[in-house]
């Protein structure tokens, strides 16, 4: 298992370094098995996960809440890597040189290296730096198409989430001054002496500590007033770093914030983080659903309903019951596969109709004929329709309030989930059940603009089936052992 930790450490970090020398065409392949050998290794982890924790180097440490956010990043780069090699082949990168291939492939690898590395970390300073990374490469990336909008975008989102991680940054030293009260000036923030020594910490320290890391983090999350940046970055990155940005980075980020989750309930009790994490949950629901109703540009929409989920996250999260918990982390799951297909297939639609405005949208299904159902079925996965993931997560979410006596806040959470579906829903029927119009002089022919656009869409729409339907048993058994990881001793 060692072997493995530091594989998944290593490997995707490799495959970015070649890339600066390896010629485009044959850097796609590369990346492609490298993203489904991620996924691979990661797989492998969860047997040997349901026996004990694991500790490597001293500095990294993995539990079954790290594996299942592992789990969201890797799948998504398998299904990202292969897409992006037919999404640079299409004719839209054919006048471009090299140059923009060669800074794609370096970029992308590198980014989801930083995203496997961050559940890796046993140590919140690590961890802060491991997320700060994604940002430095992230932003990198979102100013790949050289255009003013994503160079504005890029500037926006550096200059907010700097600040919001400089926010998390003072979260963490006051982690580490309330740990050095106990634990002695020598302590290095490592996560596992720090949560053992979470009952004895100073309480007010702790809840500070918690809403600046809240704060910090939540600005890489996405969660309101701290999200201005997101529609930007998501509407004007390339559509693969789009899919990654959203069903994994945002992820990611919230995972740094369950840390400080866990040793917040265990030093004050769990009322307090609860709380906040409410009042942010709520407040991003409620801004996102109103969003939804009124967007005109496709992926600016998906951004929104990005936001969207991520209050359903930290909502599920304040229910506190675990049934609601293990419905946060199978939504985790779940949100990564639909939102990924939904910003793959966002690509397509750009690549067929030339334009991200809904408006300018029309007979996608007519033209293209496996592109446009797929697309349809992410939004349908996304509005949390059975048979899909998000279904039964947002279920469970509800049902763990219901049982927890939040039956206000569920209800709240209901109509809001609905006022989103009506904005998802409306948009997409208006670019894929219409009939088809000029773009121009002509209307786009029938077909898809490639095959490779495809395929990992198929993927994640099993996945979200299977989610849905019948979790398999050792995927079960991973969210119980994080769902008891999360509520600590009982």
């Amino acid at each position: 298992m060692t072997a493995i930790a530091l594989a998944l450490l290593i490997v995707p970090a490799l495959a970015g370094i070649a890339a600066i020398w390896l010629p485009p065409k044959a850097a796609g392949p590369v990346t492609a098995v490298v993203g489904l050998a991620s996924f691979g290794l990661v797989l492998a982890l969860i047997p040997a996960l349901s026996r004990h924790d694991l500790n490597v180097l001293g500095f990294i440490r993995i539990d079954a809440l790290s594996v299942v956010f592992l789990l969201a990043t890797s799948f998504l780069y398998a299904c990202v890597s292969l897409y992006s090699i037919g999404y640079l082949r299409t004719e839209a990168h054919g006048i471009r040189d090299h140059r923009y291939d060669r800074r794609f492939w370096i970029g992308l690898n590198l980014f989801a290296w930083s995203m496997l590395a961050a559940p890796l970390m046993g140590n919140l300073a690590l961890l802060w730096i491991a997320i700060e990374i994604t940002t430095i490469i992230s932003a990198l990336l979102v100013a790949l198409e050289d255009t003013d909008g994503a160079a504005e975008a890029a500037w926006k989102y550096v200059l907010l989430a700097s600040a919001g991680l400089a926010i998390a940054l003072l979260g963490t030293i006051f982690a580490y001054y309330a740990g050095a009260h106990v634990l002695g000036q020598s302590y290095n923030l490592a996560f596992e002496p720090l949560l053992s020594a979470a009952p004895h910490l100073p309480p007010t320290i702790v809840r500070l500590a918690f809403v600046l890391a809240v704060l910090g983090y939540g600005t890489k999350v996405g969660l309101v007033p701290v999200h201005t940046w997101l529609p930007d970055a998501h509407s004007e990155a390339p559509t693969p770093v789009s899919a990654l940005l959203s069903g994994s980075l945002l992820a990611v980020s919230f995972y740094a914030i369950l840390r400080f989750y866990q040793i917040a309930a265990a030093g004050v009790g769990p009322q307090f983080p609860r709380d906040v994490l409410l009042a942010f949950g709520i407040a991003s629901l409620l801004l996102a659903a109103l969003y939804v109703l009124d967007q005109r540009d496709y992926k600016r929409l998906l951004a929104y309903s990005s936001v969207e989920h991520m209050g359903i996250l930290a909502i599920g999260v304040s229910f506190g019951a675990p049934v609601a918990l293990a419905g946060v982390l199978l939504h985790v799951l779940a949100h990564a596969a639909a939102k990924g297909n939904a910003f793959m297939g966002a690509g397509v639609l750009a690549r067929k109709f030339g334009t991200k405005q809904i408006t300018s949208v029309t007979g996608g299904i007519d033209l293209l004929p496996w592109s446009g159902p797929l697309f349809m079925i992410a939004i349908l996965a996304l509005c949390a329709l059975p048979p899909f993931g998000i279904f039964r997560s947002e279920f469970e979410i509800v049902a763990g309030g219901l049982a927890a006596a939040h039956d206000a806040v569920a209800a709240v959470f209901v109509v809001l989930v609905t006022v989103a579906f009506l904005g998802l829903s409306l948009a997409a029927n208006r670019m894929l059940l219409s009939s088809p119009r000029p773009v121009g002089d002509t209307v786009p022919d029938r077909g898809e603009p490639s095959v490779l656009m495809v395929v990992p869409v198929v993927a994640g729409v099993v996945a979200l089936l299977v989610l849905g339907l019948h979790p398999p048993g050792e995927l079960t058994g991973l969210l119980a052992r994080a769902v008891s990881v999360l509520r600590g001793p009982t």
